[in-house]
């Protein structure tokens, strides 16, 4: 990355004015104002900052009044007229303008010619939300000129740009040290990420065995961020190593070969860290699955005897509702008081009627108790 060629061989050169005719050489339309979303245009020279232009015009021409300096362009959610007009100036690949525009990529590294297209993910942990929240960041990088293109709040790139600038020896190795700054801010804002899920899940391993209903969502929910997470850290290992590869074609300086290679260990760290995420939320998860079908079961079991003891309450008040329904229905026959009825007048219908009662009641209490109703 670090072979340059004359603008001229990369960029469209301006029209030349000398013959043309007074009615086309008038004054060209002044540039519309910067839109908010350039959030930041800066030329740098040898490693310092010699001007903040206000507009993408008027870096664009200062750019080419002093072709030894460099671009470093910072953009949040530009326009497409705005993505337009960079594209011609620096002859962007319409691929990769396409995918700036759209957002929603996985990150990735394309080259085209002498310019770098990186896709990158950030990540931001939300304390009071106890989520992670996920940006998108592309970077252009040419022989003298860095364009990042950011898609949410992450990352924050004023804290890169103010300490490149703080080490001029670094930010003078050109738009490569720009571009490995952007990388080292990304990989190092997972840091937090990684210390607020490790909290996280910690948290949900208590609520899990406290039997808190509500942790299966929270699992569910933590788990789907690691997906994500992990869509965003593990290409950052290919695409660091595929820059390593390049150290020696590209005549990449010593200095910052020590940086990107201090980077891709930070990369491959998170990265295990993240899958050791991913693996210990699964299990958890099978874990609370089983003790809510053990607290399940449990709460059945204690139905079931509940229910079993029950029954055995109604089998003693039916079988003594039954003993004591055979006199009850014996004395109300017999204490109807109708002259015609038959032992009405007999001198041991008394006794017989009592001997009756006795005789079926005995009988119903041997029958329930051999039965297990009594």
């Amino acid at each position: 990355m670090s072979d340059r060629r004359p603008r001229a061989a990369w960029r469209r050169a301006p029209e030349p004015p000398a013959t043309a005719s007074p009615a086309q050489t008038s004054a060209p339309a002044p540039a519309p104002a910067s839109r908010p979303s350039v959030v930041q245009a800066t030329l740098y020279r040898d490693g310092r900052r010699v001007s903040s232009p206000a507009t993408l015009a008027e870096t664009f021409r200062q750019l080419r009044e002093h072709p030894e300096g460099m671009a470093w362009i910072g953009l949040h959610r530009p326009t497409e007229s705005e993505l337009h007009s960079l594209a011609a100036e620096f002859d962007l690949h319409e691929l990769a303008v396409e995918d700036a525009m759209e957002a929603h990529q996985r990150p990735k590294l394309e080259r085209y010619g002498d310019t770098l297209f990186v896709v990158l993910r950030a990540a931001r942990y939300l304390d009071a939300q106890e989520e992670v929240d996920f940006g998108e960041l592309h970077v252009f990088v040419g022989p003298d000129f860095v364009i990042t293109v950011r898609h949410g709040a992450a990352p924050d790139l004023s804290a890169v740009r103010h300490r490149m600038e703080k080490d001029p020896d670094l930010l003078a190795l050109g738009p490569e040290a720009v571009l490995y700054a952007i990388l080292d801010a990304v990989v190092d804002g997972y840091a937090p990420v990684v210390a607020g899920v490790q909290n996280d899940i910690d948290e949900i391993e208590t609520e899990v065995f406290g039997g808190d209903p509500a942790v299966s969502r929270r699992i569910y929910e933590l788990s789907r961020e690691m997906v994500e997470f992990q869509r965003a850290t593990r290409p950052l290992v290919g695409m660091l190593h595929g820059l390593m590869a390049g150290f020696a074609k590209y005549g990449t300086d010593e200095e910052l070969q020590r940086y990107l290679r201090d980077v891709a260990d930070h990369v491959t760290h998170t990265s295990e860290r993240v899958d050791g995420f991913r693996q210990a939320l699964t299990e958890i998860l099978t874990v609370n699955a089983t003790l809510v079908t053990q607290q399940q079961n449990a709460e059945m079991r204690a139905l079931a005897e509940a229910g079993f003891e029950q029954n055995e309450e109604i089998k003693k008040i039916s079988s003594w509702a039954a003993i004591l329904f055979a006199p009850t229905l014996v004395g109300t026959i017999y204490g109807m008081n109708f002259d015609n009825m038959p032992e009405l007048h007999w001198a041991g219908g008394y006794p017989f009627a009592v001997l009756l009662m006795a005789v079926v009641c005995t009988s119903l209490y041997v029958v329930f108790k051999r039965k297990d109703w009594l």
